[in-house]
């Protein structure tokens, strides 16, 4: 396929009926015109199984992991789950897009570039709130940048993820990730024996939010995390969901002391931009979050 060399190309999506989609930065998803039978998908499927040292069957029909070429992530499905074989292939980027790169093509302000800089100097803890494939992964790419080079080497970054896809040139960097027994949970208590100063999560998605903010509020600041939320308060909403998964009264007070700054990145018309930025100035009720937007 091509269209994995294209820079451009975001996402490369296979359907039951055997067309090929692509995701465009810019452009949005595009049928590509190009089909591939049910026979094709399924030896795809079973090669990069072999790759990743497993078997997708139909007793097994999911298939996940990272192609060991590039590091793109990949989702494989086969029957009886679904009519015909699918699969996604979200792409590694191949370069950091930063936050000038953002400013310069009009998909952020240069006061909200200026306030996530200042939020980051001050060692304030920011959360990335995004929807489905509106690039929260990018931006917080973008962000990670300012943080490697603002901390260089004095800080200490432990990032963790359950993909890898979060890039970091800081040299005092340490990047651990999720396997079948170990989860974010586990790792967070792991992570606060490895002298973290700034801890990272790609996406906050279970009950480790309720160690993330712990952590956070207890001498490591300066962290960055990322959340699946339509707007910037549904996602403070949406970590205390998270925490009532670890069995506990979601602590919004607790939430609105460890996150300093949120960032709403947005896709609209396959253009992904960032559409508000806000302070957080605490927890009152029965107002409930005190926002500042930037």
């Amino acid at each position: 396929m091509h269209t994995l060399h294209d820079p451009r190309v975001v996402e490369v999506l296979l359907n039951p009926d055997g067309r090929l989609w692509v995701d465009v930065l810019g452009e949005g998803l595009r049928d590509t015109g190009e089909t591939m039978s049910p026979a094709q998908a399924e030896n795809l499927l079973g090669t990069v199984a072999a790759l990743l040292g497993t078997v997708i069957t139909a007793e097994r029909p999911l298939l996940e992991g990272e192609l060991p070429l590039d590091g793109s992530r990949f989702q494989g499905v086969l029957p009886p789950v679904v009519a015909n074989p699918v699969f996604a292939i979200r792409k590694r980027a191949l370069q950091v897009f930063t936050l000038d790169d953002y400013v310069a093509q009009d998909l952020l302000t240069e006061a909200h570039a200026r306030a996530i800089r200042e939020a980051v100097a001050q060692r304030r803890n920011l959360l990335v709130v995004g929807g489905t494939s509106s690039g929260k992964t990018t931006l917080a790419n973008a962000i990670l940048a300012v943080i490697a080079d603002q901390a260089g080497d004095q800080d200490r970054l432990v990032i963790l993820e359950d993909t890898v896809e979060l890039q970091c040139t800081a040299p005092n960097t340490v990047a651990l990730r999720t396997t079948e027994t170990i989860d974010l949970t586990r790792l967070l208590r792991a992570t606060l024996r490895l002298r973290p100063d700034r801890i990272v999560v790609g996406e906050v998605r279970g009950p480790e939010a309720l160690a993330l903010l712990k952590a956070w509020n207890t001498g490591h600041r300066g962290g960055l995390a990322t959340v699946h939320a339509n707007h910037a308060e549904a996602g403070l909403l949406r970590l205390e969901q998270l925490i009532q998964e670890a069995g506990v009264p979601p602590p919004p007070a607790l939430i609105a002391e460890a996150v300093h700054l949120i960032v709403a990145v947005v896709k609209e018309g396959g253009r992904r931009w960032v559409k508000e930025v806000l302070e957080v100035h605490g927890w009152r009720p029965p107002d409930g979050y005190r926002l500042k937007p930037l």
